[in-house]
């Protein structure tokens, strides 16, 4: 009888309850909706036809559904070759950064390491200071990485702040695993790769979802180095460059050309081209996150900074 009375008194809701919860549901559907709708917007306007997106009135679904505007973004060979830049940039960029920031976070993370409080200053004044535009194109000159794929890699190896969540997540770690490595004769390499790197999974994720983002969204390195050649172009740039076309265009932004794609005629218009681009540039970071959503989340909240 206890239990019984015990259970009906947990399933109890108040007045106050009931309008908390109405209100939150409320609330989080509305911000569901705020934040979706630009995107769903989006994709409706690259499914419309483009001279009927002109009208307006195109919210969340196509009212003249073609597959027009798509293929006439990815009947350019740019874009195409656009696309295979950016994923080679940005598994290469993220599997050697992830590499090179978790070797330096252990290497810091040790007690034995002399410079370990000397290091993580340094590495932490480059997140206020740097130097400067013209002083870092002057540096890629010298090195002879303008005009090659690798100016997208190197500038970008090791970055603090994903230096210092790393580094605090491994100093999380049990310091007696280490200790029995070592009485087992691990040296540093094999304590990294068969110790650290296997317990380090959700700040591995964690950087690993920062570092892909990051090298998928950038544009502004392929305007400063590789503006004049096409062969190293992003798709993120060529979306940019799309925008501005756009945007510095004398004509109106909604006026309709011709592509003559698949042997028939089918019109678009900037308008709807940078609705295709923009769903086309964004959808694969969007694809991927849920999948690392559980070790972000995660690594975020073990390697947060002390």
């Amino acid at each position: 009888m206890k239990k019984v009375k015990k259970r009906k008194r947990s399933y109890m809701r108040t007045r106050e309850d009931v309008i908390f919860d109405t209100s939150n549901i409320i609330f989080m559907i509305l911000l569901c909706v705020v934040m979706l709708y630009p995107f769903l917007n989006q994709i409706a306007i690259s499914l419309n036809s483009a001279t009927d997106s002109v009208k307006g009135g195109i919210y969340l679904w196509p009212r003249e559904f073609t597959w027009h505007n798509y293929q006439h973004v990815f009947d350019k060979a740019s874009v195409l070759q656009a696309i295979l830049i950016s994923v080679l940039r940005t598994v290469i960029g993220t599997g050697f950064g992830l590499l090179c920031t978790a070797m330096v976070a252990y290497a810091i993370a040790q007690e034995k390491f002399v410079f370990k409080k000397t290091v993580t200053i340094i590495f932490i004044m480059t997140m206020y200071f740097n130097g400067g535009l013209i002083p870092t194109f002057l540096l890629m000159r010298d090195l002879e990485l303008i005009g090659t794929f690798w100016v997208y890699i190197m500038p970008t190896l090791i970055s603090a702040f994903n230096l210092i969540i790393m580094r605090s997540f491994i100093e999380g770690l049990p310091r007696s695993i280490f200790e029995q490595a070592e009485i087992d004769g691990a040296g540093d390499f094999r304590k990294f790769f068969q110790i650290v790197l296997p317990l380090s999974l959700p700040v591995i994720a964690t950087v690993a979802l920062f570092l892909a983002v990051f090298q998928w969204n950038q544009w502004f390195d392929v305007f400063l180095y590789n503006s004049s050649n096409e062969h190293l172009t992003t798709l993120q740039y060529e979306l940019m460059k799309i925008l501005s076309n756009s945007a510095t265009s004398s004509g109106d932004a909604n006026s309709a050309f011709a592509n003559s794609g698949g042997g028939s005629a089918a019109v678009v218009t900037p308008k709807s081209i940078q609705a295709t681009m923009t769903i086309v540039a964004s959808l694969p970071i969007i694809c991927v996150y849920p999948f690392l959503q559980k070790y972000f989340v995660k690594g975020m909240t073990l390697g947060a900074v002390k």
